[in-house]
Parts: structure tokens; sequence; C-alpha cells
């Protein structure tokens, strides 16, 4: 059995979550660069050379890449022979709260009633699992509130399968138009519950662009998904284009047989991640 103290998974947490802030991650930046070049319409070259330069000005500066420095959302999976010597949820949540402080990242969490803020930005949305071995994973991401808005999860009946999941997805696509701050990257979550959907969705947001997946028949859904969506024309910042969406990303499960649950988690094109294992 191998214990980790808290303090040095609070240490681990504030450093990353400060870095994701600031630093767009090296596909993200090259699928800019990429798009760039390939736009045809001025407009959209235009949108991502203002990308670009400002990923560079965060950099440079240690200012957030976005002014809404979104909730933070972390999957983590236990190590079933690895012991936190302290608490495993405030070690994260702690962690969070000092890099939100130490790096200027807006403080967005307010209470759904009264919209008071909650002044640190907690609390942190946490999803743990247990898995074999003896170390810590963790993954984050900020969510923005302009993407979450546009995300949506429904129950479609068997019968609609994958016409009736690339439908809803497009028609989805369509009604966000420009308001998550397209090009977007999209989460499906297909099968499930209906709460396991959109947790699916929300984890395949973690996947880098590049990464295909490893069932040939789910790669297939995806690229077709992103071709359709890409055909829509409405581009960078939805001022027309080529690119309206970096990559589609999805995840499933086996569900009940009266039901085809179905999640679409919109992330904008300020792709902030990090994962780290301790």
């Amino acid at each position: 059995m191998r214990t980790i103290q808290a303090s040095d998974i609070t240490d681990t947490v504030a450093s990353m979550v400060r870095d994701a802030g600031v630093r767009l991650p090296d596909d993200v930046k090259a699928a800019f660069r990429r798009h760039m070049r390939e736009e045809t319409t001025p407009a959209a070259k235009e949108i991502f050379r203002q990308l670009l330069e400002n990923a560079e000005l965060a950099e440079e500066t240690g200012l957030p890449l976005c002014q809404d420095c979104g909730l933070a959302v972390f999957f983590v999976e236990i190590g079933e022979d690895v012991r936190v010597e302290g608490s495993l949820k405030q070690a994260i949540e702690q962690g969070m709260i000092r890099a939100y402080a130490e790096g200027y990242l807006r403080k967005s969490s307010c209470d759904p009633m009264t919209r008071a803020n909650t002044g640190d930005n907690s609390p942190a949305i946490i999803h743990f699992d247990f898995v074999p071995g003896d170390r810590i994973r963790i993954a984050f991401m900020a969510k923005g509130g302009g993407s979450e808005n546009m995300s949506r999860v429904t129950m479609l009946t068997p019968a609609q399968g994958w016409k009736g999941i690339r439908e809803f997805v497009l028609r989805r696509v369509v009604e966000a138009g420009p308001n998550p701050c397209p090009p977007i990257m999209l989460g499906i979550g297909i099968g499930g519950t209906f709460e396991k959907a959109p947790v699916m969705a929300k984890h395949a947001l973690l996947r880098g662009l590049e990464d295909r997946h490893p069932d040939p028949a789910v790669a297939k859904m995806e690229d077709e998904l992103l071709a359709d969506i890409n055909r829509l024309g409405i581009g960078p910042m939805g001022l027309g284009g080529a690119t309206t969406c970096l990559g589609v990303k999805i995840e499933m499960a086996p569900c009940h047989i009266a039901s085809l649950p179905l999640a679409v988690n919109v992330q904008c094109h300020s792709i902030r991640h990090r994962e780290v294992v301790i």
C-alpha cells in the first residue's frame, strides 16, 4: 500500500490548474495553425490569427486565456493500492482554490437562486473512480458558461438509432450557432442512463484532438459527425467558414433495451485541460 500526502496533491493540482488557465495544449494550437492555412475566407483566417495571438499573449503575460475561467471539473482515478494521508477531495478542492486566487482566474461559481458568488470558485466538480494500481490520475478541465449553456441531454427511442443521434447533434450545433465561441469541440455520450450519458460526454472532452477512438466503428462515427458539422458553414466565431468544429469525441456504454440516452457537451475553442499522475 502506497501513501500519498494530501499536501502533495494540493500542490500538484494548484500547479496544473494555473497552467491550464494560461497555456493552450499544443494540439489545439497546431489545429489553429492548420485551419488558418486551410480556410478560404478572410474573416475565418483572421479569427484563427487572433486566437493564436491570444494564446501567445496569455503565455507571455501569465494572464488567463479567456475572461471566463470556468468552473473546475475533475475526473480522478484512484488506485486501489494507494492511501491518501488526509482528505483527497479537500486536497483537490484546496489546490483549485489556490490556483484560481494565485492565477487571477475569475471565480464564477455562485448560488443558483440568489446568484451570490461563492468567492473562490468552489465547490469543485469531482468525479471519482477506482482502478487497479498504486497511482492517482487527476484530469482537470475549465468549463466556461458559454459553451456549457449550449450542451444538452435527451432520451431517444432505440428506433431512432444513428440517424436520430446524428440529427440531434447537428441540430444542437445549428441552434448553438456562435454562442459557444466556435470553433468548438464536442463530447458525446451515447448509452448508459440519463445521468451517465452527460458524464461520458464531458469525460470525452479530455481526449486530445488527434486521438483516434480504438473502436473503428466509433472512430468512423466521430469522423462522419465532424465532417457533417463543418459543412454547416457556421465557421470561427460564427462568421462563416469551413471550421465550425475542431473535433468530435464519443464515449459509449450499454443502456436499457427501452432507452437510447444521448448527451452533447459543447466545448469552446479555449480547450483548457491538464492531466497528472501522482
